[in-house]
């Protein structure tokens, strides 16, 4: 019963990588169609500033979705989950989220959510500090 268990669980891991490669692969696609749209189509040459905010944001986005393809094969290679690896998404999430924010936009952000962002990315930083000095690495 357990090896059937086991095995079901690597069926899922694997579909998990072709599906996470597939969104990968897509996300690439779509961040060079918006950069040929946005540097050669435009005739301007150049992005604007909203166009350079969503570039950066495909880029993360897909960094995110490569450390988490990363964390899924070291996963079906050594059955451990690598901690360190977890808290770099977390912080590269985050940025992603300080990075996208529009200072602009018609909903301001209130004081409170800017502190809860200042104390997770503290928070955050901490733990990869501390897992860092304690020696677990990514091998």
């Amino acid at each position: 019963m357990l090896e059937r268990l086991n095995q079901f669980e690597k069926i899922v891991y694997y579909a998990l990588v072709i599906l996470l490669a597939i969104v990968i692969f897509i996300s690439v696609v779509e961040l060079v169609i918006l950069m040929i749209d946005g540097l050669f189509v435009d005739h301007t040459f150049r992005l604007d500033n909203h166009e350079i905010l969503t570039v950066f944001g495909f880029f993360l986005l897909i960094l995110i979705g490569i450390e988490l393809l990363d964390t899924i094969k070291a996963y079906i290679k050594k059955q451990e989950i690598h901690v360190e690896i977890i808290v770099l998404l977390a912080i590269i999430a985050v940025a992603r989220k300080i990075i996208l924010l529009d200072p602009y936009s018609d909903m301001p952000l209130s004081d409170l959510t800017l502190w809860g962002m200042g104390v997770v990315v503290i928070c955050l930083a901490a733990a990869y500090y501390l897992i860092r000095k304690a020696g677990v690495s990514l091998q």
